[in-house]
């Protein structure tokens, strides 16, 4: 659903990027009390993923296909003011490098991929969670219902901004029920990623998963045949000493301390999650559906696309996903995305490592536990 440039005009599209400015800035913030020690190299690997599976376009209808968005995956794993920022992340570098979605829609992009998809998405999802029973598989019908919601949300959305500021004279009815049909379809293989991808976190790790913490009972994992308590979040150490002595102390799988939720490195979670993102784009991209995608389709049939304007970037190494003067269309694609994946864990991971570092309040020594007054 990337918007190129010429499809938005320019009031519309100024007014969209002071939006997605501001919505930038408080996740900034917000994501300052979502991330901690473990968490913050998470999201870097988040946004490396969501990279990584929107190459992977899946066929929807006749000669139309679809692809990841990511808001309702990053929201629910690592909450939703960083996952505005895991999506923001991912838009920017595939701008850039790889001339795909326009450079002055950047901020329709953001607002309509990162922002409403992330909102609707993780708002769905914590209402049902609140009313189901809490269960793993509650958690993941969640996952799935909250993300099938967000993608034609998105459509909804784009359809509003292009109302107001479309640069061709298409009837906004048509635009509506193409964007929404089609890409209500792509949303039942969004739902699909998403909730197997949470699901097989909250397997190994549901510590980890932002979206299964604060529930009013434990989350049950069926281990053997039995439901038992999964171990919750642990505590993040700066939280334990604001809460004074003793607060770390307690002997359950959520302390803060002497815990394995709390002394399990993500390490191994992290590499394992790389490598497939590296597979993914590396390897698996090749066979993705070469079809246009919903906004891409809709806009050929209706004439959306008359004023399209070429991308800034287009003359780009990289443009297209692939790397300029390597002939060889697998070769090159592959590498492309490898390439695409290492550049945006490294610049997600510096982004949330300064934010955590950024963080208001009483900072902790990761190594001693001590208090640092004042902010980092």
């Amino acid at each position: 659903m990337h918007v190129p440039d010429g499809f938005i005009d320019v009031p519309v599209s100024v007014a969209a990027g002071v939006v997605a400015a501001g919505a930038v800035a408080v996740s900034l913030r917000g994501a300052r009390r979502e991330l901690d020690e473990r968490t913050a190299p998470l999201a870097g690997l988040v946004a490396a993923f969501i990279f990584a599976v929107q190459m992977l376009n899946f066929p929807v209808a006749a000669g139309t296909s679809g692809h990841l968005l990511g808001g309702a995956l990053a929201a629910i794993l690592v909450g939703p003011y960083t996952g505005v920022l895991c999506v923001s992340v991912v838009l920017l570098m595939q701008g850039i490098l790889f001339a795909d979605g326009g450079l002055t829609a950047l901020g329709v992009n953001i607002t309509v991929m990162a922002v409403v998809t992330t909102v609707v998405s993780y708002t769905l999802f914590r209402g049902l969670v609140k009313v189901l029973p809490r269960t793993r598989r509650s958690v993941t019908v969640s996952t799935f219902v909250a993300a099938l919601v967000s993608v034609p949300a998105a459509a909804l959305a784009f359809t509003g901004i292009y109302a107001v500021g479309g640069t061709t004279d298409v009837p906004i009815g048509k635009v509506l029920t193409a964007m929404v049909g089609v890409h209500l379809l792509i949303g039942i293989g969004e739902a699909v990623i998403t909730a197997l991808t949470v699901g097989a976190v909250i397997a190994v790790r549901p510590d980890l998963v932002h979206g299964a913490r604060g529930l009013t009972a434990p989350l049950k994992l069926r281990v053997g045949g039995e439901l038992v308590d999964a171990a919750p979040a642990a505590v993040p150490v700066a939280a334990a000493v604001a809460a004074g002595p003793g607060a770390g102390t307690g002997t359950g799988t959520g302390a803060a301390t002497g815990t394995p939720a709390a002394s399990r490195s993500p390490r191994r979670l992290w590499a394992t999650g790389l490598v497939t993102a590296l597979v993914l784009a590396g390897f698996v991209s090749f066979y993705a559906s070469a079809d246009p995608d919903g906004l891409e389709k809709v806009a050929a049939d209706h004439g959306i696309d008359r004023k399209t304007e070429e991308h800034a970037s287009a003359d780009s190494p990289l443009a297209d996903y692939g790397v300029e003067d390597i002939s060889d269309a697998r070769l090159s694609g592959g590498l492309a995305g490898v390439i695409g994946v290492g550049a945006t864990v490294a610049v997600g991971s510096g982004v949330f490592w300064a934010v955590r570092r950024r963080r208001n309040g009483t900072a902790v020594s990761p190594s001693t536990g001590s208090a640092v007054g004042g902010n980092v």
